[in-house]
This record gives C-alpha cells, sequence and structure tokens, in this order.
C-alpha cells in the first residue's frame, strides 16, 4: 500500500477512536480543580454546580482544591492533564489577569485552556472591619489619606480580581495602602473578621454571610451600577471615585484540544444545572448571577477581560515574578 494511503488509513482510524472516545465519554469520575482554598467563591460555585451533574453525566464529579500563586498552581495542573474530559477547572478573572501581571508563567490563558461554559458574574464589594472608623467610600479615602501606609487590604492572591481591585482603586485615588495577599479568599475574610486586616475588595458571595451577620461592614459595591441584592449599597464609582468598575467571573474550562463533543456535552449539562429555579436561588441569595451561554460566547468574554485587565496592570504598574 502507497505510504500516502496508509497515512489516510491511520488517520481515519484515529478519527474514529477519537469519536468513539468521545461518545463513551464519561466512563470514570471527573475532577472539577478549583485553584484556590475552601470557602472562596470559586470553590462555592464550583460545589454548587458539581453536585448537579453527575445526575446527568453518570459518573460523580469531584471538586478538587489545589490553591497557590494566586490560582497559578492548580491552573497549570489541569493545562498539563490530558485532553480528555476528565479534568477541568474553575476558572476565574485571575487567569486572564495573570496573563499580563506574571513575568513568567508556564501556560498562556488564551492559548492552552479550552472554554467550556460561563458559570456566573459576581459584583466585588468593598468592606471595612467594623472598628473602622469609616461608613462611606469617601471617608473611608480621607481617613486613608490622613494615616498613609497605615492600612492594610487583604486579597485572595496576587493577580486575583480582588487584588486587582484594590490596586484600581488606589491608582484612581491616590492613597497609600498596603497590600496583603492571601492563599485564597476563605483565609482572608478569616483576617479581616478578626481585625487583622482593615478593608477588601471581595467576591460578594463569600463575604454575604459575614456583611449579613454584620461581621463585615459593606460600604460599596464594585460595578458600574448597583447590585440589585443590595439597593442600598452605592457603587464606588458613585461614591466619588468615577471611572471605578471591576468585577469577577467564574466558568469551566478544560485542556486545549479536548475533543469539541465533550466541550459541548459539558456545556449543556452546566447550562441545565444553572437554569434550575434551585440553583437561581441559590445564586441570588449569595450574590452571584448565572451566566449560561456558548463555549464561543465565553472564549470572547475571556479575549475581552486579557485584554481589560491588561490595561489595568500596565497603568497601575503591578507585576508579580
Amino acid at each position: 500500500m502507497p505510504a500516502i494511503a496508509r497515512l489516510v488509513v491511520l488517520m481515519s482510524l484515529m478519527i474514529a477512536a477519537n469519536g468513539a472516545s468521545a461518545q463513551a465519554w464519561p466512563a470514570k469520575s471527573i475532577r472539577y480543580v478549583v485553584p484556590f482554598p475552601p470557602a472562596g467563591t470559586a470553590d462555592i460555585l464550583a460545589r454548587w454546580v458539581a453536585e448537579k451533574l453527575p445526575a446527568a453525566l453518570g459518573q460523580p464529579v469531584i471538586v478538587e482544591n489545589r490553591a497557590g500563586a494566586g490560582g497559578n498552581v492548580g491552573t497549570e495542573l489541569v493545562v498539563k492533564a490530558p485532553p480528555d474530559g476528565y479534568t477541568i477547572l474553575m476558572a476565574t478573572v485571575a487567569q486572564s489577569i495573570s496573563e499580563t501581571l506574571y513575568t513568567k508563567l508556564s501556560y498562556s490563558f488564551a492559548r492552552d485552556l479550552a472554554p467550556v461554559a460561563l458559570v456566573a458574574r459576581v459584583p466585588n464589594v468593598m468592606e471595612v472591619h467594623p472598628s473602622m472608623p469609616v461608613k462611606t467610600v469617601k471617608e473611608f479615602i480621607a481617613l486613608a489619606k490622613a494615616r498613609p501606609g497605615q492600612i492594610n487590604f487583604a486579597s485572595s492572591g496576587s493577580g486575583t480580581s480582588i487584588h486587582m481591585s484594590g490596586e484600581l482603586f488606589k491608582l484612581l485615588t491616590g492613597v497609600n495602602i498596603n497590600h496583603i495577599p492571601y492563599k485564597g479568599s476563605g483565609p482572608a475574610l478569616v483576617d479581616l473578621v478578626g481585625g487583622h486586616v482593615s478593608v477588601m475588595w471581595d467576591n460578594l458571595p463569600s463575604s454575604m454571610p459575614y456583611i449579613k451577620s454584620g461581621r463585615l461592614r459593606a460600604i460599596a459595591v464594585t460595578t458600574a451600577v448597583r447590585y440589585p441584592a443590595l439597593p442600598d449599597l452605592p457603587t464606588i464609582a458613585e461614591s466619588g471615585v468615577p471611572g471605578f468598575e471591576a468585577s469577577s467571573w467564574f466558568g469551566a474550562v478544560a485542556p486545549a484540544e479536548t475533543p469539541r463533543e465533550i466541550v459541548v456535552r459539558l456545556n449543556a449539562e452546566i447550562n441545565r444545572a444553572l437554569n434550575l429555579p434551585e440553583m437561581k436561588e441559590r445564586f441570588s441569595q449569595q450574590g452571584a448571577i448565572p451566566a449560561p451561554g456558548t463555549p464561543e460566547d465565553f472564549a470572547a468574554h475571556i479575549r475581552a477581560e486579557i485584554a481589560k485587565w491588561a490595561k489595568v496592570v500596565k497603568s497601575s504598574g503591578a507585576k508579580v515574578d
């Protein structure tokens, strides 16, 4: 048989094998990697989604926390995983920020991960420990300027939306406050509630219980418009910092080259879960907005976010080695 004919036969067999593999998927449990510790928004949302998938897929979906380096440890694990649909990542805005924030990064978010489904959009909330003598953004700015370098702000790690929200605030207001990075929103909130740090721009779902209980004082949301679930809470922009806008998002991605059939199936099942009345109610109570859509919608969103945060990174001068 001529070499060209043998090559054609081999390629046909490979395509058939890949198709059969995709059709048989899933034949075992699926890992849903969260690149942050438990109790943060990424972890909360991933567990809610993972809870609804086994009934449709016929296999367990196991959430696995792999925290470190602002989300990069867990992301690298998924980038290096086989593209077979058995390892997915709860990506966040942190990955789009890391694309330009980190001077040395072993992966490219845009190149090495396949968008599957946008799960939720989430406002960030500017909150302070109740001992802070401020109830508005203007009062916070005045206090920070009266105490330059004496106020610490917590984040879930360098390069996260929580960190960059604080950097954007510093850039637009000229205040001198210190960034204290933690290995996730959960540990950062523990120290904020304990009064070890003073302020945080956290994802609303992970902070909502503390705000409702009065253990933290919310003073503004970071979005361009007020959040419907907290209509009395002003935006930072309307509170004297025009142009301020920052929010978070969370979505499932898979290693690049994951078969299209698997991406489409996962997308359909995640969207189905997000449209359940129970899930909509859960998300609303915690301050998250379900965001079902196609993989292509999510890919366009990721490209826009990388471009947006590249400008903030450049303007703020923030860099991480």
